[in-house]
């Protein structure tokens, strides 16, 4: 019997051509594996492709409520945003995409997994790392590095190796955008993008969205409720996490919310530009932002916001499955248990703007922040407070002013 192997299938060029080439290499009975974590139409016709192309079998695996759950929500939770504009799309999925691949290899007694991505990417790293702390004994095949058996350069090479072996596709060779789409986000790169003097092509690049300057000119109100840090209902209705996300994709892409063009720096060492479309998730993150301003206190924001930054450097980085990862996670769980409460937005041109946030659990007391004098605060108290909380920089500057006068005595 053949051994096997497990292959990250999207159904696309380069994963379609790497089944005759893992059978021809290797010698592997194939089995694809396509993880459904909200693509869309793209799994459309997988199962006719991937026999057409040499597999044994084709899982389909549905995880969009484990993506949204499990992957996505801890990261809105944290904040977790890299380098202050990338809402890790691609970074949250990759992890919940290799534990799956994982359970099927183990299922299928397979020997190897392989994934189709390119020696130069941060997704190599995140799909090795998750299959290297879920399974360390299973073999990985990265192809685009094995580069003396793996000699395909383009999409006509492809093209031509799957012809050679009686399989015609219906792609053709022309260069397009590279994309990534799940349910948060959908990513784009390549083509003008490789050039950061040229403006993003937004007309025929957006998939999810439509550009500010299109949006209609009325705002579009939402209303959000939160039950310690989780999203419950939409403008009244009730729903499940990914049934939010999918409603704030349509409302947000209808109003040019969470466009953003970016340099990002690699993992691998390298910038990389590319455009990110995260209509839903932007407004998620604002909504549950806002519903925290109320709820956390100064220094529980101030080491949240610190944790944040670095849960997202080491989401991105594809260490999901660390000691690290679930230490930030469970301080982060812990902070959650007061965020609950409504939020309400306006929608409009690329904007999300506030609307009202209410909370039972909510820190603002309006006896405090008012201009008039309150029960609960004298002013008179600040001239001590501000005595103390500045005796460091008197102490200094005094110190200064005595060593520059004993310089002007001599």
């Amino acid at each position: 019997m053949k051994e096997k192997v497990v292959l990250a299938y999207s159904g696309g060029l380069d994963t379609t051509a790497l089944i005759p080439w893992l059978k021809e290499t290797f010698n592997y009975d194939v089995v694809c594996c396509c993880i459904n974590c909200g693509q869309g139409n793209e799994l459309d016709g997988l199962d006719e492709r991937a026999k057409l192309s040499g597999a044994s079998k084709l899982y389909i695996e549905d995880i969009v409520d484990e993506f949204c759950d499990e992957y996505i929500m801890p990261c809105v939770e944290a904040g977790a945003v890299y380098e202050h504009q990338y809402l890790l799309g691609t970074s949250m999925a990759r992890p919940a995409i290799a534990k799956k691949l994982v359970e099927i290899a183990r299922k299928e007694n397979a020997v190897a997994i392989c994934h189709g991505a390119t020696g130069k990417g941060n997704d190599q790293i995140r799909f090795e790392l998750g299959i290297k702390a879920l399974a360390p004994d299973i073999k990985i095949i990265a192809p685009w590095r094995m580069t003396d058996v793996w000699t395909m350069q383009s999409r006509e090479d492809e093209l031509a190796y799957c012809q050679a072996h009686g399989i015609n596709l219906p792609f053709d060779a022309r260069h397009s955008y590279s994309r990534d789409r799940n349910l948060w986000h959908i990513s784009h790169e390549g083509l003008e993008l490789e050039d950061p003097s040229q403006a993003p092509n937004y007309d025929d690049m957006l998939v999810l969205s439509v550009t500010p300057q299109k949006a209609p000119d009325k705002e579009t109100e939402i209303t959000m409720t939160f039950e310690e840090g989780i999203p419950k209902t939409l403008n009244g209705k009730a729903m499940k996490v990914s049934e939010i996300i999918t409603e704030l994709n349509r409302l947000g892409g209808e109003n040019g919310i969470g466009i953003v063009d970016i340099v990002e720096n690699r993992v691998v060492g390298m910038k990389s530009r590319g455009v990110y479309e995260t209509p839903g998730g932007t407004i998620l993150m604002a909504a549950h932002d806002q519903l925290e301003e109320l709820t956390l206190d100064r220094d529980t924001m101030e080491a949240k916001k610190k944790l944040g930054s670095q849960f997202a450097q080491v989401v991105y980085e594809g260490k999901w499955f660390t000691p690290l990862r679930e230490a930030i996670q469970a301080f982060v769980e812990s902070t959650q248990k007061y965020v609950t409460g409504e939020v309400k937005l306006k929608l409009y041109k690329g904007n999300i703007i506030k609307a009202g946030t209410t909370s039972p659990y909510s820190l603002y007391n309006e006896s405090l922040a008012s201009f008039t004098t309150g029960d609960m605060y004298d002013h008179h108290d600040a001239d001590g407070f501000i005595t103390l909380f500045g005796l460091p920089l008197k102490v200094r500057a005094m110190k200064l002013l005595e060593v520059e006068q004993n310089k002007n005595n001599k």
